[in-house]
């Protein structure tokens, strides 16, 4: 695999920002220690997003997605998005429209992987998770599958339940309206017997404070008759649980 930290301009952000990204690589003769399961490209491709107090470079530090990924021979891209709940924000940045619409475009502009929706996927952790579902639900004809980590299911419920107001007031605003595009209830709604609709996959610590929360957006995705894996079990808010739920996501998404 190569590890590539990528400088790149965004028309939509006005600015320069920056992306972590993995690649595979065709020849790894004599490169010891790595299961390398590369195939010709153009590659499927992984958009894997941070959590709130996180960057772009958060997966390759805490995590070992590099050889997780090179079991399956896929790209992994990690973009950087602030504290932004991946939301065209209403005092800000609009970092829904870069990382959902923009950036898949440059990534296949820059490398060399696929276009086709089948071969595209989003997962994330936490804030990640919830702008992963989102992303994924919003823009069904992009992607096949969405994954979220610990993710915030019900964001009107996160948003009413206080302190997280100085994070939310500049993506929603003084009245902390939360649209329907940017609800994973409401979407899911929308994509009720959609055969569009990409495949979900949740995993949640019953020890997480966002336990509760998480829960009633799996009612909704069974009310829904959404296709998704849950997974639940003994777990916190933290990296050891995501580090370990990153390879069932993988095998998930890139098994067959």
């Amino acid at each position: 695999m190569a590890f590539i930290d990528l400088k790149y301009y965004s028309a939509v952000l006005g600015m320069q920002t920056e992306a972590a990204v993995i690649l595979p690589q065709q020849d790894t003769q004599g490169e010891i220690g790595v299961d390398n399961n590369t195939r010709p490209g153009p590659y499927k491709c992984l958009y894997l997003l941070h959590g709130l107090s996180d960057d772009h470079t958060i997966w390759m530090r805490r995590t070992a997605i590099e050889r997780y990924a090179s079991q399956y021979g896929i790209a992994v891209v990690m973009p950087r998005a602030d504290k932004s709940f991946y939301t065209d924000m209403k005092y800000g940045m609009k970092y829904y429209t870069h990382i959902a619409k923009e950036l898949p475009a440059l990534i296949r502009q820059f490398f060399n992987v696929s276009a086709k929706r089948e071969d595209n996927y989003i997962a994330g952790l936490s804030m990640g998770g919830y702008g992963a579902l989102k992303i994924g639900l919003r823009e069904a004809g992009s992607f096949c599958k969405a994954a979220g980590l610990s993710p915030c299911g019900d964001m009107k419920a996160l948003v009413g339940s206080g302190g997280f107001e100085e994070v939310i007031f500049p993506i929603f605003g003084e009245d902390y309206y939360i649209p329907d595009g940017d609800d994973l209830l409401a979407l899911c709604e929308a994509r009720k017997n959609d055969p569009d609709c990409p495949k979900i996959f949740v995993a949640i610590g019953t020890e997480d404070f966002l336990y509760e929360n998480c829960r009633s957006f799996k009612k909704k995705l069974e009310d829904c008759g959404i296709d998704h894996q849950w997974r639940e079990g003994p777990g916190a808010h933290s990296w050891d649980y995501w580090d370990e739920q990153i390879k069932h996501v993988l095998w998930w998404m890139f098994r067959e």
